[in-house]
């Protein structure tokens, strides 16, 4: 074996080329501005997920409330509103009164609810531990 081998094989066995986390390691591994980001991107399935496997990091149990807080009651919000047009659809002028402003309420609903995913997404990716000003603080209490 060569000096020239010798010297890459002692650099390759040194503690310090050990992969280094900015953040800090969380689920599986994964940096947690990635966790963080993924409670998002699958949300709110994977954020129940990640709250009850992730006990000690903070940074994600905080982006996991977050987004289970926002998106899933998106979600029951949906759920209920689909719920009460169907009683409501029984009733002829009540059900298309009601379907005109619940059409409406979805069409103003929808961009909103992408834009809010993207911005979180990306905020949890760039580490920011800033919350939305209710949510936030919401989410300071549970984690």
């Amino acid at each position: 074996m060569s000096t020239k081998d010798a010297d890459v094989e002692a650099e390759l066995t040194t503690e310090d080329t050990e992969p280094s986390t900015e953040g800090g390691t969380s689920v599986g591994g994964l940096d947690e501005n990635i966790v963080g980001a993924l409670a998002y991107l699958f949300a709110p399935l994977l954020a129940i997920v990640f709250y009850f496997i992730e006990e000690d990091n903070e940074f994600v149990r905080f982006h996991a409330v977050q987004s289970i807080i926002i998106f899933g009651g998106i979600f029951a919000l949906s759920i209920g509103m689909t719920v009460f047009g169907f009683v409501l659809g029984e009733i002829p002028l009540l059900g298309l009164l009601y379907a005109i402003v619940a059409g409406l309420f979805w069409l103003l609903m929808a961009p909103v609810g992408f834009v809010l995913w993207v911005v979180l997404t990306y905020k949890a990716y760039k580490g920011d531990t800033d919350g939305l000003p209710v949510t936030g603080e919401m989410a300071k209490n549970y984690v």
